[in-house]
């Protein structure tokens, strides 16, 4: 096998060895089949089986009360941003946003065709890097929902509390942070995230719902493959699903019980995103201006002095095998992404490196 890397991608992400490894067995014939998942008819058995064991694994890592219906969909987070406010809010309704940075902003321009979205707080005026506190009092009157986005994977921010916003519904994207960060599914109406950072490959979006928050019926503009009603009645099968996609999140999830679970996965998370963090603290060349309580625990984000350090930053990094380390192109810098996927040993070899780039100057 050829020598793998250290890949510090903000998705799609590293995924364990042992994961890669049992898909690598199975990806010619899935055991008792005799053919491969992606051959495979979403009508038979064999498939319903992978897709139950995703979604059993998900409501009991997550701890999903009664109520709820979690959904393997396609079209990413992306595909979200629409979907949220046509089906939870009527056309032309009030629903309210936080804005701390570039998915927010794509999240309210895909609202706006459908309801009346409005930003209720900002954190722009210092550039994303905290999380503006956000009180009932803030919401507008009759607003259908809150959206944040959970942890900013481009500016290096998170929520590790949730915001109080009263009566008044919580939608969150929590793409970065589900599995690697603990989520009390009971506090919002409807969570979703692109399975590609913590709990798989990139093809899947699982979204969380509260039943009873979904507008029923829909508005006949509703697109049935957009229509939450509609998936939730045929069990996320209206249309053929991404079945390789729905097998490995089913393979990560297991892997994640078989860690701990969420709680031992952020815990983890918390150590290896530290020890790059300390880094930083201690260090005169590498600059990171998010208030501690709201550093992403998954995206570690820094700035160098100029961008010629950066790029030989990142040069020298690949040389010794470390792929992926520069910031998103809206903001420059470091991004080192340590998601459940990567091992202690990445944020290990990191964080020396970081120290002897420094020395060596």
């Amino acid at each position: 096998m050829e020598k793998r890397v250290y890949n510090y991608g903000a998705g799609p992400s590293t995924l364990p060895l042992e994961v890669l490894e049992k898909a690598q067995r199975d990806l010619l014939a899935y055991p008792g089949c005799g053919h491969s998942v992606m051959e495979m008819s979403h009508r038979t058995k064999a498939y319903m089986e992978i897709h139950n064991r995703a979604k059993n694994a998900i409501k009991r890592l997550m701890n999903v009360p009664d109520g709820y219906e979690v959904l393997l969909l396609q079209g990413g987070a992306s595909g979200q941003f629409s979907m949220v406010p046509m089906n939870l809010a009527r056309r032309g309704d009030k629903v309210d946003y936080a804005n701390t940075g570039y998915f927010a902003k794509l999240a309210i321009k895909e609202a706006k065709r459908w309801a009346d979205p409005e930003f209720i707080c900002t954190s722009e005026d210092k550039n994303f890097t905290y999380i503006p506190k956000i009180t009932p009092d803030m919401l507008r009157p009759d607003t259908k929902y809150l959206h944040i986005t959970g942890n900013k994977t481009i500016e290096g921010t998170a929520y590790h509390t949730l915001p109080d916003c009263g009566d008044v519904p919580l939608v969150a994207d929590w793409s970065s942070s589900i599995m690697g960060q603990q989520i009390d599914v009971a506090k919002h109406a409807l969570i979703y995230a692109g399975a590609q950072k913590n709990m798989g490959i990139a093809g899947l979006t699982v979204v969380i719902v509260k039943k009873d928050a979904v507008i029923d019926p829909a508005d006949p503009m509703v697109p049935d493959i957009m229509n939450y009603n509609v998936q939730i009645a045929q069990d996320s099968l209206h249309h053929t699903p991404s079945g390789w996609a729905v097998y490995m999140a089913a393979l990560m999830c297991e892997w994640i019980e078989a860690q701990g679970g969420v709680a031992a996965m952020e815990a983890l998370n918390r150590k290896k995103s530290g020890m790059v963090y300390d880094v930083i603290d201690k260090s005169d060349l590498y600059i990171n201006d998010i208030p501690k309580e709201d550093r992403s625990l998954v995206n570690v984000t820094a700035k160098l002095p100029s961008q010629e350090l950066t790029d030989r930053f990142a040069k020298e990094a690949e040389a010794e095998g470390m792929i992926n380390v520069k910031g998103h192109r809206s903001v420059g810098g470091l991004r080192i992404s340590l998601y459940n996927g990567a091992p202690l040993e990445n944020a290990e070899k990191i964080a020396d490196f970081m120290q002897r780039f420094e020395k060596n100057l």
